[in-house]
């Protein structure tokens, strides 16, 4: 870093003027996130189930008595011993935030196309309590943009990212969907992908505020591990 030492007049001048960058931003957001709320909405027509840690449930299971439900698509593909550092790093915020979400009318779960063996494995080692079941075979993770048959990908049919990013070798990728419940009727709202899943990250809205930032020199996310990882982690 090379800073600019300046006056505490200097410095509150440059301060202001950044501040009116900050509300301009702000203001966008907050039209963006209105518009957001008034996406059409499709009916989720197939009727799908899945392996949590209590035996088979469907997606209406996993909204409880909440009328919302956030999903993240969890990359955790059947057969790998790969544990995602950046879907753990988005999950390592999840259990506190949903203290309070949860009062707000919002449900969540994880769902990963491995076994639920294995989920629970994952779950115990890094300690989360949220619901996460398993997809298996299902069409789930397929259908809302996160997994890949390997035909699909050998034939460049693999879009992730609403046909931003051509998949070739990942058979599973990350996301987040919303829904919504009406009585037995489910409605599918909204789904992000790849950076857009980056505001429920809240360690890096610290980051954001500081000098180094991120810190990234290395690359995108280059120091995050599995939090366990961590040297003198505890």
């Amino acid at each position: 870093m090379h800073p600019t030492i300046v006056s505490r007049g200097d410095w509150l001048t440059a301060r202001k003027a950044l501040l009116a960058k900050e509300l301009e931003i702000t203001h966008a957001l907050d039209a963006l996130r209105a518009e957001r709320r008034q996406m059409p909405w499709v009916r989720v027509e197939k009727g799908y189930v899945f392996d949590g840690s209590d035996g088979k449930c469907s997606l209406l299971d996993l909204f409880g008595d909440r009328s919302q439900l956030a999903i993240y698509h969890f990359m955790l593909t059947p057969g790998s011993d790969h544990l995602c550092p950046g879907c753990s790093y988005t999950m390592d915020h999840v259990d506190a935030a949903r203290q309070h979400f949860e009062q707000a009318d919002l449900a969540f779960a994880a769902v990963s196309r491995a076994p639920i063996v294995r989920i629970e494995q994952v779950k115990a080692r890094m300690g989360w309590t949220f619901p996460w079941v398993s997809s298996g075979d299902g069409d789930f993770s397929y259908d809302f943009g996160v997994s890949f048959t390997e035909a699909d990908r050998a034939a460049g049919r693999a879009l992730y990212n609403y046909d931003k990013t051509r998949i070739q070798k990942s058979s599973d990728m990350f996301g987040v969907s919303v829904f919504v419940k009406d009585g037995n009727e489910i409605f599918h709202t909204y789904s992000t992908y790849h950076r857009g899943t980056e505001l429920l990250m809240g360690a890096f809205n610290w980051l954001d505020l500081t000098p180094k930032g991120r810190n990234e020199t290395a690359g995108i996310m280059s120091w995050v591990r599995l939090h366990d990882e961590y040297p003198h982690s505890q």
